[in-house]
């Protein structure tokens, strides 16, 4: 995620602080998917399906 801003010319100091909350997000939303993704295999399909459109969005921004 940070080779893209890097390369777009992001100052360091934000890239480092988009990348921590990236990860911060990511852990909340992995606790939060760990509850709903136990329903079925199909909330989990569901989940990782907008989790990688999410990504590409970001690292395509």
């Amino acid at each position: 995620m940070a080779v893209p801003m890097k390369h777009g010319g992001m100052k360091i100091w934000k890239i480092i602080f988009y990348v921590v909350l990236s990860g911060i997000t990511t852990g909340v939303g992995a606790f939060f998917g760990a509850i709903v993704g136990s329903i079925s295999q199909e909330i989990i399909g569901l989940c990782l399906s907008f989790a990688a459109g999410a990504m590409l969005y970001i690292v395509s921004r």
